[in-house]
């Protein structure tokens, strides 16, 4: 695909699997999710859950500034977390980040996360023409 392109940022951690941190196709940007990982040290946040929270949606941040758009052109969100317990956390957590109009959103509580994070949250963006 000629107008596929990968989406690669050090403010956001690394990818630790066989996946890009984003790839853009015209200008939709479909960034992988993000775990509240700190990308300086690869170390898990693990203060609270709005430590968690914070830091997933700085990495998103991060990744969404790497493909030349912001956290105001995300069209959808997908957030995934251990307990649905943490929703209304999620809610006060994203309108520090996000202005109306919001984007469209899932959240699902899902047994497991990879390295037994709280929150998982993936994204679809789309730049401005």
């Amino acid at each position: 695909m000629s107008n596929r392109s990968i989406i690669s940022t050090e403010n956001a951690p690394a990818a630790i699997g066989t996946y890009s941190q984003a790839v853009r196709v015209g200008n939709t940007v479909y960034l992988s999710g993000q775990i509240p990982l700190d990308p300086a040290t690869m170390e898990m946040v693990t203060d609270s859950f709005e430590a968690q929270a914070v830091r997933v949606f700085e990495n998103l941040k991060a990744v969404a500034e790497a493909a030349g758009g912001s956290l105001g052109d995300f069209a959808k969100v997908t957030i995934l977390l251990s307990d649905l317990e943490y929703f209304a956390q999620v809610n006060e957590v994203m309108a520090r980040y996000f202005s109306e109009p919001y984007p469209a959103r899932a959240a699902y509580a899902v047994k497991a996360l990879p390295k037994d994070a709280d929150i998982e949250v993936e994204a679809i963006m789309v730049l401005k023409g």
